[in-house]
């Protein structure tokens, strides 16, 4: 953001008539707090609603730049992420016929354990029992680590894409040129069919309805002027045309700097003075640049 300043060399003249009587306590010109919106994509500008004079939104739609290849590039990757899902184990059904052995092991060793206490088998066939049902355990045990792996493997691949996915469709989402305050476009920059490139100027805009008017005082005014005060502002319109607004004092200026040349304060003999911004709501008829007043006290 950055703000725009109008010289005024003709004042030079008209302040000069000026006299000690004048009427007001300082003065100073209408500003705006602007923004310089910028391609946040590459690619060729498709259009471009942005006209000097519009009036926007905010994030209204005004542009939108080439979006072909970021779209390709996302149906990769969803094609991607759907090979990977694919590719992803069924755990349950993997380990079902080892743990279908394990199970009829565990019956055959129970069956010989009680024929043994009857004294039908011998003792072989039990640790026989025994030792294949160590064997499937720990099969089962490997097949469920290895399966385990696999599907943190490929979990680790789809968050991955995932990911890239999420990125494409920022990037998608900044080729749509969006209006990023409710104002008025005061520039142009681009026009649809140029080549637009990240950080490419593409339009100003700038807040045309809540505007401030810097003007600047003498030390000896600083004890008259408060934040958040009421004060009266005179927007002038030339011959003698002038008509009052309500501001509000919103910032003043913690360090002295010497007078500018376009401004005249209440002390023409200061060299150095403080700048103020007075917030005014404009119904339209203040332009930016426009030479302003500013009184901040009811005593004339």
């Amino acid at each position: 953001m950055k703000k725009q300043y109008f010289p005024f060399i003709i004042l030079l003249s008209i302040l000069s008539a000026c006299s000690d009587n004048s009427d007001f306590d300082a003065t100073g010109t209408f500003e705006a707090t602007e923004i310089i919106v910028s391609a946040e994509s590459n690619g060729k500008l498709f259009r471009l609603d942005a006209e000097e004079g519009t009036h926007l939104t905010q994030g209204e739609k005004v542009g939108l730049i080439d979006t072909v290849q970021l779209y390709l590039k996302k149906l990769q990757l969803e094609a991607t992420m759907k090979s990977v899902d694919k590719q992803r184990p069924d755990v349950r059904k993997q380990i079902a016929a080892t743990k279908e052995q394990l199970s009829t092991a565990r019956r055959e060793r129970t069956r010989v354990e009680n024929l043994l206490k009857a004294n039908a088998a011998n003792r072989k066939q039990l640790d026989d029992w025994d030792s294949q049902i160590a064997v499937l355990q720990s099969q089962l045990e490997a097949q469920i680590s290895s399966l385990t792996n696999s599907t943190q493997s490929l979990n680790e691949q789809s968050s991955s894409v995932a990911i890239q996915i999420l990125q494409t469709e920022d990037q998608l989402n900044k080729c749509h040129i969006l209006s990023p305050i409710n104002g008025t476009v005061l520039a142009k920059y681009a026009e649809p069919g140029e080549l637009a490139s990240t950080g490419k100027p593409l339009f100003k805009i700038a807040d045309t309805e809540n505007i401030f008017l810097r003007a600047y005082v003498t030390s000896s005014q600083l004890e008259e002027v408060k934040l958040g005060s009421q004060v009266k502002v005179f927007a002038d319109f030339g011959n003698k045309n002038r008509k009052e607004y309500q501001g509000t004092v919103s910032w003043i200026a913690d360090e002295a700097e010497f007078t500018p040349k376009t401004i005249l304060t209440d002390d023409e003999r200061a060299n150095q003075v403080y700048a103020v911004k007075i917030a005014v709501k404009n119904d339209g008829f203040i332009k930016l640049g426009m030479y302003g007043e500013v009184r901040f006290s009811e005593e004339q």
